[in-house]
């Protein structure tokens, strides 16, 4: 069943249902095929500051609306309709930022859903979700040097994170187009799918995520993001305690009976 209302985003140009466990975030900017503008940017941090306390929120699905677009980019035609075009692009930045920030960092799953174009920065919300399902007919690029704009250290950090340095360079300096299957063969998304197939298969993921136990997929995403900082820098104690949590759970004890009496268990997150 679908709650609408629960989440109500700030404008229009983002839509934010519950449907199950899930969170559904969709940039709703067809016209401009979901161009990111500040508002929509604006639209992210709370809505997943809702969805980080909502216990019944097992995990968030970012899609674009219609078939032709995830994301296309930044939609810098409203920069000419504001007071001064430096102090927009700032301020388009300082939002974009926050919210990509507050993708990468959300304790729970993200799954970005990309149908057609990903480019720029629909490139940038995808590489900051945790897994990316993509169409056959999908589009990724990052033509940052087409545009003579700088890119943001922790969009650059989430690219060499998943694809390595030399891929990354390769998809930065050339400012090219790979197309879905070399998307997958390179790491960039996890999966591909014929367009009617993706909407099953992010069903399956969300299906098969949200009966998992929470704390131990949380513990799972905080120590995967320990082990892509340098050594010096892990935090292994807050590892350790994150993993003890897991065995000290209710959640641990509901696994290990329902595997002794042979049925699936009923986690909680406790």
């Amino acid at each position: 069943m679908n709650d609408t209302s629960a989440y109500a985003s700030t404008t229009e140009r983002v839509k934010a249902w519950l449907d199950g466990a899930a969170l559904h975030i969709r940039f709703n900017n067809p016209a401009r095929h979901n161009a990111l503008s500040v508002d929509m940017w604006e639209a992210v941090p709370p809505l997943l500051a809702r969805a980080e306390a909502d216990d019944a929120v097992r995990l968030v699905v970012f899609s674009g609306e219609g078939t032709k677009s995830f994301v296309s980019g930044a939609d810098i035609s409203q920069f000419e309709d504001m007071r001064a075009a430096r102090e927009a692009v700032k301020r388009y930045e300082q939002m974009a930022e926050a919210a990509l920030m507050g993708i990468h960092d959300f304790a729970k799953p993200t799954i970005a859903a990309i149908r057609g174009y990903c480019i720029g920065g629909g490139v940038n919300v995808s590489i900051s979700c945790d897994i990316r399902l993509a169409t056959v007919d999908s589009v990724f690029s990052v033509p940052a040097t087409r545009l003579g704009l700088g890119y943001r250290l922790s969009a650059m950090k989430n690219l060499v994170d998943l694809v390595g340095p030399g891929r990354a360079k390769d998809i930065f300096f050339t400012a090219r187009r790979l197309d879905a299957t070399e998307a997958l063969a390179i790491g960039l998304v996890n999966r591909v799918v014929p367009p009617e197939g993706l909407d099953a298969l992010v069903a399956d993921y969300v299906q098969m995520i949200s009966t998992g136990a929470p704390l131990t997929i949380k513990a799972g995403k905080r120590i995967i993001r320990e082990v892509l900082k340098a050594d010096a820098d892990t935090d292994t104690e807050m590892c350790r305690r994150l993993i003890l949590d897991c065995f000290e759970s209710e959640d641990y004890a509901e696994g290990r009976t329902a595997f002794m009496e042979k049925r699936k268990p009923a986690f909680r997150g406790k």
